[in-house]
């Protein structure tokens, strides 16, 4: 939690239930194997899914996909459109709930592209055992008028200070995503809000920013380590908006053997370091703020008998 601190990341509606219940989408383990290819929903988001075939998540998920014995398959998708081709119907969040639209085919199997578990996701699908700690940061050009906040005694100090920040200061925003004002109440700390309307690309809020479009945004964790060093001394990180976030593989709610063998999995990486040493290509500054995250685990038991029944099963 330290490392949290220093790092400043301390930082549907009733009728979801039925209608998911009538969306199966069939694509729980047993169909996976059957149909010998594992399709990898993927937004180009960050250094998890870059868009040049490689990233911490596209490694991730080849990797289980050789576990399982079945061939990998990445599908690009869009923040718009992503939830919907992993459960069938398209969707539309309304702050922490969801609205289930008309039917979509179902183009893949899960979903991994640093995915934040927002309340609204988890009524629609099952996240993984978390992957990657995370929270929300307002990012500034480094010639704002702004100051970053000074560490306070609690997260939440933190997250008090910084709104007292925003007032009056234009905030670039992204509705649908980890980013959507509405999430945190941005209206009522004053600040003057602009939507990213021009893509959902969210790698495009920071140069953005730079270009004069707004004097700051908000920036979940592993983006803004990136930026950081993307673009040093041209921008600074005043505070946080969030307490501690997770972000996990995203599963359909009827397919748990699936969610089950990749967290079995997951924890057989964790134990023996391979995925520190995956988390360390892609995101080597994380270490500085969560390396209590990262600490390797010891597998259970029980957890390398079902990852080897998964594995022969393949």
């Amino acid at each position: 939690m330290n490392g949290i601190r220093r790092g400043f990341t301390g930082i549907v509606c009733a009728l979801v239930a039925p209608l998911l219940s009538a969306t199966a989408t069939g694509a729980d383990l047993d169909a996976v194997l059957e149909r010998g290819v594992l399709r990898h929903l993927g937004v180009p988001y960050a250094n998890f899914v870059t868009g040049a075939g490689d990233g911490l998540d596209v490694e991730l998920i080849r990797r289980f996909a050789e576990h399982l014995g079945v061939r990998y398959e990445y599908v690009r998708s869009s923040w718009p459109e992503v939830f919907g081709d992993l459960i069938g119907r398209r969707v539309r969040p309304r702050g922490t709930d969801v609205e289930l639209l008309e039917p979509v085919p179902v183009r893949g199997d899960l979903i991994a592209n640093g995915a934040t578990m927002l309340p609204w996701r988890e009524k629609i699908v099952a996240f993984s055992e978390p992957t990657f700690p995370s929270g929300v940061w307002v990012v500034a050009r480094a010639d704002a008028p702004l100051s970053p906040v000074a560490e306070g005694s609690s997260v939440q100090e933190d997250i008090r200070a910084t709104r007292r920040l925003l007032g009056g200061t234009s905030v670039l925003a992204m509705k649908g995503t980890c980013l959507d004002p509405g999430l945190y109440r941005l209206h009522e700390t004053g600040a003057r809000v602009r939507l990213y309307t021009r893509s959902s690309n969210l790698n495009e809020l920071v140069p953005a920013i730079l270009a004069g479009e707004a004097q700051a945004t908000l920036l979940d964790v592993p983006d803004a380590l990136i930026a950081l060093e993307k673009w040093p001394g041209q921008i600074k990180v005043l505070g946080p908006v969030t307490p501690l976030q997770y972000m996990g593989v995203a599963f359909p709610k009827d397919a748990p053997k699936l969610r089950q063998a990749f967290n079995t999995f997951l924890r057989r990486l964790k134990a023996d370091g391979t995925y520190q040493a995956m988390v360390r290509r892609y995101y080597p500054t994380v270490f500085l703020y969560f390396s209590d995250f990262f600490a390797t685990q010891q597998a259970r038991p029980e957890d390398v008998a079902s990852d080897g029944q998964a594995a022969q099963r393949g």
